[in-house]
């Protein structure tokens, strides 16, 4: 499979950027759990899922660190076992932003039910569409471009779950912080520093996206470039 120097400057920007977001987050998350709070994460995702009227949802603690999740199918905020036992501004932070997602699956959220009515495709593109792909390039070369455009097709299935996954992520966290600042848990400097840590976790989506999509940009004027030459 060949790999033009744009290909290459764009995944090794990418990867900069992408490692850059991650090391940030670790770092605030890191700084903001030595901040205290009076409550703990369990506390925090109990507390407002309750005031959210949410009481068939659960709260369980998995293991891991930055595992933390919300699961639709059966209605689980999944805690990291740091998020879940400990009083701190950056546990409550990523509690609340789960549970921000259990908010949304309960309002019928737009974005979050379209990635969620993606996701089957989703596996299926992400398990094929690099063999594809290759195949497709190769192919190209001698005038075939079929294949190639089935792998860009299937590529911008990745894409676009990416991309619908900002408005999730940037929603539920917008959702945490209202709440914790009217239900007083995070207030003033505590709140700037919730604030940061959930700014770094949306860039490791961000940037994500911005990848994937420049990827697939990459291949589609290759396959435009092939179409020109045949």
């Amino acid at each position: 499979m060949y790999f033009s120097p744009v290909y290459t400057i764009i995944t090794l920007a990418t990867m900069g950027a992408s490692r850059l977001a991650s090391m940030m987050l670790q770092k605030r998350f890191a700084e903001f759990s030595q901040v205290p709070l009076p409550v703990s994460g369990r506390d925090v995702a109990h507390q407002m899922l309750n005031e959210a009227g949410l009481t068939d949802v659960k709260v369980t603690a998995v293991r891991g660190q930055l595992t933390d999740h919300y699961n639709p199918a059966n209605k689980t905020v999944n805690l990291s076992e740091v998020v879940f036992t400990q009083n701190n501004v950056a546990a409550a932070a990523v509690a609340a932003h789960e549970c921000g997602h259990a908010i949304q699956h309960a309002n019928a959220y737009p974005f979050l039910k379209f990635r969620s009515a993606i996701v089957p495709l989703v596996k299926i593109s992400s398990s094929v569409n690099q063999w594809i792909l290759m195949a497709g390039l190769g192919m190209a070369a001698y005038g075939s471009t079929m294949i190639l455009l089935v792998g860009i097709l299937l590529f911008a299935v990745t894409t676009l779950f990416s991309v619908i996954t900002l408005p999730v992520e940037f929603n539920a966290s917008s959702r945490a912080l209202q709440w914790m600042e009217s239900s007083g848990v995070t207030q003033g400097e505590n709140h700037s520093k919730a604030k940061k840590a959930l700014f770094w976790a949306a860039m490791t989506y961000t940037v994500g996206a911005l990848a994937s999509i420049g990827q697939l940009f990459y291949f589609v004027s290759l396959y435009l470039r092939s179409q020109r030459r045949h």
